[in-house]
């Protein structure tokens, strides 16, 4: 093992508006054409990361016929398309936005030229200016890809046909059934409809029932629902189920000598107290030299689950296990991601590891990568190992302790896991101190009795023990990364799966500004170093306040989304240049791709074909970000059952957002979101202020706006559409 040379980790500014400014530069001259260098260098680029983006982007838009690719690495301006390709995103009143990177901002489509568009739907669009208003519009010529054809709803049955009414506030049109597709289901039955065909002069797509999920408002009946609303699976097949089963699970002799074998080394897990699949293992040594040899184990998952076999095919059909309120639908079938692939406690198991010497000042003097055996002495919940943290003993209360008795750690465990917490908190000053974003935002936890009825709210926070663990898997991410993305001082040619993160966009962080300048914060966007600092200040100066909650949420969203791909852009959160996802292949599929791209280039493989490693990181990425609505829709589920208990109490809040039919209030308790009307508010007539982010009352002269502390009460809980609707007692 050798030391790795640093390589360089100067970035660029934010590349703003980079689709037109490529359009601007063909559109210069059409009769040239132009390579990637000649853009960058128009733009003024000259860093690797930036010419990476301009080639990804050239390829994304030759891809959507924007522009054409007339010699090898030659581009012009499409000149014949007429019109423009991008998705809809439709409003609750029926209208929609054309969202399409050619222009800069997104453009109205007003519901009669939707051309039966449905939310999130590719299409083709031609683009005008109304003759009066000079406004620019859309009108939808063709859908060019459906984004779904099944929805969840109520069906309501007449005589001779039936409805189905739509959950989705974004789906305009109710879908008609004829009695022959009802499929046995019953008026009032909540179901899953897929639409089949939409006659030209119909109002309504036709379709049939292919699923009765129950009656409204049930529990099981709305968890399913927002599982299929996301055409989310949430059981396995006999078929998938029986392979898991028919697995060779033994650990042989000869699977052993293929592998490092660390049963030797003091390892244990710390993962959350009901947890049930452990994905990851630290082991600690302490060497002659007064080094630590750590490694970070993880679950072999590629070992089990094979390439183009049943297990394979249903593992990257749902690329993500999806983490309900109530429960977990996993990736892999229980026997896999909660037996033989789980870390547990006292058992040998197949890993793939990690393995850094690290000396007292957390820095790395050596690294190994490979296949591992490996055997867990003890299972600490997060609690546990917090408790030693702080207490510096080896003594577990008997309140937090998972057998819910007091007992004894070995002195070695409880000096590991002091040791640990000592590098943990030197890699996190030292990530900060290189631009990572401090993300510690306030998790909502429901306490749920056995009729998954809401019994209480609670709030998980980050410790240190939490933090110890996020260290060490962020270093095995990112040093797995560097290990194939890097070499000698520059980049490898090899195709690899990234966890990338992009700069935020100017744009959204102007519209940050202006908000959170409401309550006298500022964002100096100089630079990204500037844009890191300050962001984290932001974080810093409101944790604990009224406002704290609405703010974090407000700077992830101007935050660009993490995807996979791989094309490395870095992780600009983290403040990496290489950044992969290796450490939970039991609960996500690109980690499993990982596992395997890193054991080929460790026997000496040669650089494997990106366009299909690159599709299935786009299907990933599209998976983990329906499982986030997903679960975000369980929470406001469970946090609207909640409420129902608590109609006849006052709570304080802190106005969330404004819009022009109403006020959004937090309730500081329990984070629950609700609406006040701005018709239900009696003292006056109030007028929406969009640049105040206020609502002004026309009399009175009385401001509410975004921030402001106020009181309120459940006046209505919508379960089935998961809303909440406030009466205002007082601001």
């Amino acid at each position: 093992m050798t030391r790795k040379k640093k390589f360089n980790k100067s970035r660029g500014k934010n590349i703003k508006n980079l689709t037109r400014n490529i359009f601007d530069i063909l559109k210069s001259d059409d009769t040239k054409q132009f390579n990637y260098k000649q853009i960058a260098a128009k733009l003024g680029i000259t860093h690797t990361e930036g010419r990476t983006k301009i080639i990804r982007k050239l390829e994304e838009l030759k891809a959507r016929k924007k522009i054409i690719e007339v010699e090898r690495g030659k581009y012009q301006v499409n000149k014949d398309r007429k019109y423009h390709i991008g998705k809809l995103d439709v409003t609750s009143n029926g209208n929609a936005y054309f969202i399409c990177e050619d222009f800069e901002e997104d453009i109205f489509v007003p519901s009669l030229n939707l051309g039966k568009g449905l939310q999130d739907d590719i299409v083709k669009a031609y683009i005008y200016k109304r003759k009066r208003s000079k406004k620019i519009e859309a009108d939808v010529i063709e859908i060019v890809e459906r984004s779904k054809t099944e929805f969840v709803g109520v069906l309501q049955l007449s005589k001779n046909f039936g409805f189905v009414l739509p959950d989705s506030p974004k789906m305009y049109a109710d879908i008609f059934i004829p009695l022959s597709k009802i499929d046995g289901a019953k008026h009032g039955e909540k179901v899953l409809a897929k639409i089949t065909d939409w006659p030209e002069k119909s109002k309504n797509p036709f379709g049939k029932i292919t699923q009765v999920l129950g009656k409204p408002g049930e529990h099981d009946t709305e968890i399913h629902s927002i599982l299929l609303e996301y055409g989310l699976p949430h059981e396995f097949t006999d078929v998938v189920t029986n392979e898991a089963k028919e697995l060779p699970i033994e650990i042989t002799k000869e699977e052993v000598v293929k592998r490092r074998d660390m049963r030797g080394d003091l390892t244990f897990t710390i993962d959350p107290k009901d947890a049930k699949d452990f994905d990851d293992a630290l082991s600690f040594t302490e060497l002659d030299n007064g080094n630590y040899e750590i490694g970070i184990h993880i679950a072999d998952v590629s070992h089990y689950v094979q390439p183009k076999t049943i297990l394979d095919d249903e593992a990257y059909s749902r690329a993500t296990s999806v983490y309900l309120v109530d429960r977990v639908v996993p990736m892999l079938p229980e026997m896999l991601s909660n037996g033989v692939c789980s870390l547990r406690p006292h058992e040998e198991k197949l890993t793939f590891s990690a393995v850094f010497e690290i000396n007292k000042k957390a820095q790395i003097v050596n690294q190994w990568f490979g296949r591992t055996v490996t055997y867990s002495d003890h299972r600490f919940a997060y609690e546990e190992a917090q408790a030693i943290i702080e207490s510096k003993t080896n003594v577990v209360p008997s309140d937090i302790s998972l057998t819910g008795k007091e007992y004894s750690v070995d002195q070695s465990i409880v000096n590991a896991i002091l040791t640990l917490d000592d590098l943990a908190k030197i890699l996190r000053k030292k990530r900060m101190s290189e631009g990572a974003i401090s993300f510690d935002k306030v998790e909502v936890k429901f306490h749920l009795n056995e009729e998954n009825y809401p019994t209480g709210v609670f709030f998980k926070e980050s410790k240190d023990a939490n933090k110890l663990i996020e260290e060490f898997m962020l270093l095995a991410n990112r040093k797995v990364a560097e290990f194939i993305g890097f070499h000698k001082g520059k980049p490898t040619k090899k195709t690899f799966v990234y966890r990338v993160h992009d700069e935020p966009d100017d744009e959204k962080l102007a519209s940050l500004q202006n908000i959170v300048g409401k309550f006298g914060y500022k964002i100096n966007t100089d630079n990204r170093q500037s844009i890191s600092k300050s962001l984290n200040k932001l974080l810093r100066d409101v944790h604990g306040k009224g406002e704290a909650n609405m703010v974090e949420t407000l700077t992830i969203r101007s935050m660009s989304k993490a995807e996979y791909t791989t094309h490395n852009l870095g992780h600009y959160g983290l403040a990496f240049d290489y950044y992969s996802h290796f450490t939970s292949p039991i609960r996500r599929y690109p980690d499993v791709m990982t596992h395997r791209l890193l054991q080929h280039y460790l026997d000496g493989g040669k650089s494997v074909d990106a366009n299909e490693i690159e599709d299935r990181c786009k299907h990933s990425s599209k998976m983990e970000e329906l499982a986030s609505k997903a679960e975000r829709d369980s929470i406001k589920y469970m946090q609207v059952k909640y409420m129902e208990d608590h109609k006849d109490q006052e709570f304080e809040g802190v106005v969330s957002g404004v819009t022009e039919w109403g006020i959004y209030v937090e309730i500081t308790s329990n984070k629950c979101e609700g609406m006040v009307r701005i018709k239900d508010i009696k003292d006056d007539y109030y007028i929406y202020d969009e640049k105040q982010y206020a609502v002004i009352g026309q009399s009175t002269q009385n401001s509410i706006q975004l921030g402001d502390n106020v009181v309120v009460k459940v006046k209505n809980t919508d379960l089935e559409r998961k809303h909440l609707d406030f009466d205002l007692v007082s601001f």
